[in-house]
């Protein structure tokens, strides 16, 4: 499984452009998974960066998580609200894995408390799902080009311009 300190080590510039982006919409971001009848589905979530893994949360038993047991592939992209990217845009895909940690669990929830006052401390999660990366890519506005970062594991980033 590729975590999140991997990818960050890997793809520094998309890492960089997902953060900056997932803190300016207080985490939201949108979860593309696959339904039953193979058609897409868009759903809000608010993945957390906690302890090298990009923890993939949400309410237990929704649909986006039905989605992920029957096919563990997603793409997350970063919340847009500018249509010129003026602060770049990102898109994270690979597979969600269920960690079945029950000391990770509890330690997440206790950091996410903390931070948030939102308490989940007590509780079972199965599953608990965090991302197992296999590609990424960024785009930000450079004078009038796009600049268009791309990566995929242990291939490092490539930077395409278009104009």
């Amino acid at each position: 499984m590729l975590s999140w300190s991997h990818f960050v080590a890997e793809a520094p510039h998309v890492a960089e452009v997902f953060e900056r982006r997932h803190r300016a919409t207080k985490n939201l971001c949108l979860l593309a998974t696959l339904r039953s009848d193979g058609f897409p589905r868009i759903s809000p979530m608010e993945p957390r960066i906690f302890d090298g893994h990009l923890v993939m949360v949400g309410m237990p038993g929704t649909t986006k998580f039905q989605d992920l047991a029957r096919d563990p592939r997603f793409c997350l992209h970063t919340a847009t609200e500018d249509p010129y990217v003026g602060d770049g845009d990102a898109k994270l895909w690979g597979s969600a894995v269920d960690l079945e940690e029950k000391d990770f669990h509890q330690r997440f929830v206790e950091d996410l408390f903390a931070e948030s006052g939102f308490d989940l401390r007590g509780r079972e999660f199965d599953p608990f799902y965090v991302a197992d990366l296999e590609g990424a890519s960024s785009i930000e506005l450079e004078g009038n080009q796009l600049k268009i970062t791309v990566w995929k594991p242990g291939q490092g980033e490539r930077v395409v311009y278009k104009s």
